[in-house]
C-alpha cells in the first residue's frame, strides 16, 4: 500500500521516523538541483511553480516543504495517472523530483499529509522532440516492462489458491496463501499505481478509506482472518471481487508508461513503502506478514537498479558502488529472519525485538539515501 494513503494523523506521527530514514537525502539532494530546475514550494494551502511552461524532456523539480505537514509532490497526466512523484518530504526539508515528460499538459500536485488530490498547478511540456536516450535505457525499460507483467502474470494463480480458501471457508489454508499472494504485487507497486484506481481497490487500510468508500482487497480480508477469525459471505464476496480487480491489473500493467526515471523514482518509492508500512508494522498490523512485504519492496527495488546500472554505474561509478554495498547489506540482514533463503517463511514481525526493528531502519536508511540520487544518476550526461 503506497504512502500517500496514511492518515493526516499518522503521517504527521511518523514525520520523525521518515526523517531519520530519508530527511537527509531531502537535504542533500536539493543541493544538486541544476540551474534549470522548476522550483516547487509546499506550503499547507498551496502549491507554488516557478514556471507553468517548460521544454520536454528530462524535468528536474526543485521542491522545498515550508509547510507543518510532511507532503509528498506528483507530475500527474490531466486523468490523474502518475507519471512521477516523490513522498515523504517532510516539513522544512527539500528535495530534487527527476522525471521524463514528453509535450503536452500535466499537473503538478503538493499534498500536504499525503492524502487527497492537495493543491494542483496546471503546467505545459512544450516541443515535439523525444528525449535522447542512451539505447542501453531503452533495453532497461523493455526489461522492466517484461519483469512487470510477468510478475502480474505469476500473482494471480497465487492469489486464486488464497481466494478458494477463502471461498472455502478454510481459514488456515487463507491465511498460508495470503503474504505468498501479495509478493509480485509488492515488488511492482508503484507500476501498479500509475492507473490510480487498482491500488485502493485491493491494497487499501481501513485508516486509508475515503468518505463513503468500501473496504475491499488483501487487508479487509487479512482483518477477517486474523483479526475477526471468521470467514462468512461478505468475505467470500470480497474474494472473488479481490479476483476481478487483480485480473483487471494484470490486463492493465503492461500499458503504464515507464521511462528510465519512473524506474529509479519507483525503486525509491519502493524504500519508502518499507519506511512508512513496513518497519512500523502497520502494513500488515493483523497477520504480522511484514517481512515478506519488506523482502518483496527491496527486490523490486532491486530490480530496477539492475536494469539501470549499467549507465548509472558509468556515470556515476561511486553511486554504484554504494548501492551495491547497501543492497547486499540489507539483504543479507533480512536473511536472519528467515531458515532457507529459497523462501518466504519470514520471522512474525510482532516477534521482532524493537532494537532489531531499529536495525532494519538503519539499514533502509543507508539505502535510501543513496537510491534517491538514482534517477539522477541516470539522466547525466
Amino acid at each position: 500500500m503506497r504512502a500517500v494513503r496514511l492518515t493526516v494523523a499518522t503521517a504527521v506521527a511518523t514525520v520523525a521516523a521518515l526523517t531519520a530514514v530519508t530527511g537527509c537525502t531531502e537535504k542533500s539532494d536539493a543541493k544538486s538541483s541544476g540551474p534549470g530546475a522548476i522550483k516547487v514550494t509546499a506550503t499547507d494551502d498551496s502549491c507554488k511553480v516557478s514556471a507553468t511552461s517548460f521544454p520536454a524532456g528530462h524535468v528536474e523539480l526543485a521542491v522545498e516543504n515550508k509547510g507543518s505537514r510532511v507532503t509528498e509532490v506528483e507530475i500527474l497526466f490531466p486523468d490523474d495517472r502518475i507519471v512521477s512523484e516523490r513522498e515523504n518530504i517532510g516539513p522544512g526539508t527539500k528535495h530534487t523530483l527527476t522525471a521524463e515528460v514528453k509535450s503536452g499538459a500535466y499537473r503538478i500536485a503538493c499534498i500536504p499529509g499525503m492524502k487527497g488530490k492537495g493543491h494542483r498547478q496546471d503546467v505545459k511540456a512544450t516541443g515535439g522532440k523525444a528525449v535522447k536516450r542512451d539505447p542501453r535505457l531503452d533495453k532497461a525499460v523493455a526489461a522492466y516492462r517484461q519483469y512487470v507483467q510477468a510478475q502480474a502474470d505469476e500473482t494471480l494463480p497465487k492469489v486464486t489458491t488464497f481466494t478458494d480458501a477463502v471461498r472455502k471457508g478454510d481459514l488456515d489454508a487463507a491465511k498460508k496463501a495470503y503474504a505468498t499472494s501479495r509478493i509480485g504485487w509488492e515488488r511492482t507497486e508503484p507500476v501498479a499505481e500509475f492507473f490510480g484506481d487498482i491500488d485502493p481497490k485491493v491494497d487499501v487500510r481501513a485508516d486509508g478509506l475515503k468518505a463513503g468508500q468500501k473496504w475491499t482487497g488483501w487487508h479487509r480480508l487479512e482483518k477477517a482472518l486474523w483479526k475477526d477469525k471468521k470467514l462468512g459471505k461478505t468475505e467470500k464476496a470480497l474474494a472473488t471481487r479481490l479476483d476481478k480487480d487483480l485480473a483487471d491489473w494484470q490486463q492493465r500493467v503492461g500499458k503504464a508508461e515507464i521511462t528510465p526515471t519512473s524506474m529509479a523514482n519507483g525503486a525509491k518509492e519502493l524504500l519508502d513503502e518499507v519506511a512508512t508500512g513496513k518497519v512500523t508494522g502497520e502494513e500488515e498490523r493483523y497477520s504480522h506478514t511484514d517481512l515478506v512485504d519488506f523482502k518483496a519492496n527491496v527486490e523490486g527495488a532491486e530490480k530496477a537498479y539492475d536494469l539501470l546500472k549499467p549507465v548509472a554505474a558509468e556515470n556515476d561509478p561511486a553511486l554504484a558502488k554504494e548501492l551495491d554495498k547497501q543492497f547486499a547489506a540489507l539483504d543479507t540482514l533480512l536473511d536472519k529472519y528467515r531458515k532457507d533463503k529459497t523462501s518466504y517463511d519470514f520471522t512474525s514481525y510482532d516477534k521482532v525485538a524493537e532494537a532489531d526493528q531499529k536495525e532494519l531502519s538503519d539499514a533502509v536508511n543507508a539505502l535510501a539515501e543513496p537510491l534517491s540520487k538514482l534517477a539522477a544518476a541516470v539522466v547525466s550526461k
